[in-house]
Parts: structure tokens; C-alpha cells; sequence
């Protein structure tokens, strides 16, 4: 039962992973190119746009290390990337205020899972297993650390990608460019 809920648990967040690891890479593609055609600085837009999109990979790797997935998942994971890819690509040419709400909504989303997540660990309904290595080296987590330690620094990480994605949106509402407003870096 145990293992069931981990893994469930683990495979929910895989593929919330998959999907949120993709805005930050494009957004900050495509400012990077407007940049370099503009001949104009991003206000540190860029820089972490593409932190987020790799933190979000990070969460992904983790947590392929966790859920084990099998490989009718991993195909699940490259389709779901494609289409979303695609998909946020054309939103944000479009509108990168609709974007960055659409973000800050789902990471509000992933926020509330891993809150549900960390409170099945704490009421014992899933193992408190030892943290995969790479979440210990990339978030600098203490030797002893566990599958708990590690929900809780993802669940910040959400928090913050929210607070970022929304305060983007706000700026565009505000009818300002991104690089008009100094981005916020050095969360991590």
C-alpha cells in the first residue's frame, strides 16, 4: 500500500514536472532571441527564466529517481513535452501575460500537490525514504535527509515559480516590457 502511494505520488509529480520544466526554457528562448535582434539587455529576465526551467528539470530528475517509471511512462512524458512544448510556445508568442498567469496558476497547482504529498509522509501513509543523491547534492540537503526534506524544498521552489510567473504577468498588465522591470535571481 505504502509503495503504491509513493509511487503514485511520485508519478503525479513526474509528470507535473514535465509539463513545468518547459515555460522557463521557452520564455527564456524567446527573450534570449529578442535580446540579440533588439540589441537591448532582458533586466536579468533571461537569467531566471532559464534558472527556473532548470530547477524544474532538476524536480523532474528527482523525481524519476523516486517513482522508478516504467517505459510506457518515459514515452508519456516525451509526448506530453512535445505537445506542451509546442503548445506554451505559440501561447507565449501570443500573449506572454496569458503565459506567465497560466504559470503562476499551475505552479499554484503543484504548490497544493506537494502540500498534499508532504502531508501523507508526516501522517505516515507513505515511507519517509532516504533522498535520492541527487536531490542532496543539488539542493546541498544534509546527509541524512529524506524523501520529507526533499517535498519540502520542491514545494518552495513551486512557491517562488509562482510568485515570479504571476509577478511577470503583473508587469505585462501594467503595459511594461519584462526588461523594464529588474527580474528576480538568486533564489536557489
Amino acid at each position: 500500500m505504502y509503495a503504491r502511494t509513493q509511487r503514485r505520488y511520485g508519478c503525479r509529480a513526474m509528470m507535473l514536472e514535465t509539463v513545468a520544466a518547459v515555460p522557463g526554457m521557452v520564455a527564456g528562448a524567446v527573450l534570449h532571441l529578442r535580446s540579440l535582434r533588439r540589441f537591448e539587455q532582458s533586466g536579468g529576465w533571461i537569467r531566471a527564466l532559464l534558472e527556473e526551467a532548470e530547477n524544474e528539470r532538476m524536480h523532474l530528475m528527482t523525481f524519476m529517481e523516486v517513482s522508478q517509471p516504467r517505459w510506457y511512462e518515459r514515452a508519456l512524458v516525451v509526448a506530453v513535452q512535445g505537445v506542451f512544448f509546442h503548445a506554451y510556445l505559440a501561447t507565449y508568442l501570443a500573449s506572454p501575460k496569458v503565459a506567465h498567469r497560466m504559470v503562476g496558476y499551475l505552479e499554484e497547482e503543484a504548490v497544493h500537490s506537494y502540500t498534499e504529498f508532504l502531508r501523507d509522509l508526516e501522517a505516515g501513509k507513505i515511507d519517509d525514504v532516504p533522498a535520492p543523491a541527487i536531490a542532496i547534492d543539488y539542493w546541498r540537503l544534509p546527509a541524512g535527509a529524506t524523501l520529507k526534506d526533499v517535498v519540502r524544498v520542491v514545494r518552495a521552489d513551486e512557491a517562488h515559480h509562482r510568485d515570479v510567473n504571476h509577478y511577470a504577468s503583473d508587469i505585462h498588465c501594467q503595459g511594461h516590457a519584462l526588461r523594464e522591470v529588474a527580474a528576480p535571481i538568486g533564489y536557489h
